[in-house]
Formats: C-alpha cells, sequence, structure tokens
C-alpha cells in the first residue's frame, strides 16, 4: 500500500501501526498523522534504532497492510 492511501486513511491503520509498535504511544501514533517521515522520527527515538532500520520496519509494515 502507498503512503498517500495510508496518510489519508491513517485513523483506521493506527491500530495496525500499535501492534507493530506497541511502545508507541497514542499520541505519537496521532502525532504522526500518517506521515512516514514523522513516523520513521518517532519509531527511531522510542526504540532508538538507526534511521535505516526505522525505514525498513516502515516500508515492510505499508507492503503487509491491506485496503
Amino acid at each position: 500500500m502507498n503512503w498517500n492511501q495510508i496518510e489519508g486513511n491513517w485513523k483506521q491503520f493506527k491500530g495496525s501501526a500499535k501492534a507493530q509498535w506497541g511502545d508507541l504511544t497514542d499520541n505519537e501514533l496521532t502525532e504522526a498523522e500518517g506521515n512516514r517521515d514523522k513516523l520513521v522520527g518517532k519509531i527511531q527515538e522510542r526504540y532508538g534504532i538507526a534511521q535505516e532500520e526505522a525505514e525498513r520496519q516502515v516500508d515492510s509494515f505499508a507492503a503487509g497492510l491491506k485496503h
């Protein structure tokens, strides 16, 4: 699924993101607003991982989403 679709339907996908990254707070997910870069940054910050790893996780998450 592409990020335009995810961003446009973020409220629907927020629960899936919470399941994927359980350490992210609801506020952090709300602040991300489905924006890929914001989500990557929040994952980096919360999990203490490199940007490349956070981007890989986010891309994998997006690939696994169904309409």
